[in-house]
């Protein structure tokens, strides 16, 4: 293809879509409302997701995101300072792990899905 991209955001689903909106906000995404059903959360540099008011448990809980951060051990500082498991149930956090390919740390959201918040190896 010759055509330039200019983003990749995926869908994701809600089981509680206003619990899953107030979540990404105190993540630290930027929420743009779309519609009744569907938002944009985006980050200050760019990369953004659909969060939409749709929930098949299947799809959800076989959903994973990768998102590479420059520095996982700042993030993951940053990440238990939130505390989002003492204010959202199921909100589930493993700390970082250390792979041949660099290190992430995890982030199950209150509807199941898995973050996986990465930083390769240089």
């Amino acid at each position: 293809m010759q055509e330039k991209t200019l983003s990749i955001r995926p869908f994701i689903g809600a089981k509680d879509y206003e619990i899953s909106r107030s979540f990404y906000r105190d993540l630290g995404f930027e929420e743009i409302v779309l519609g009744d059903d569907m938002c944009v959360f985006k980050t200050k540099e760019g990369p953004a997701f659909y969060l939409q008011n749709a929930y098949v448990k299947d799809w959800v809980d076989n959903s994973m995101i990768f998102m590479e951060v420059e520095d996982v051990s700042k993030f993951w500082n940053e990440l238990i300072a939130l505390d989002l498991p003492a204010k959202y149930k199921n909100v589930r956090v493993t700390p970082i792990r250390t792979l041949s390919w660099g290190s992430e740390c995890f982030l199950h959201d209150p509807s199941g899905i898995l973050w996986h918040f990465g930083q390769f190896n240089k």
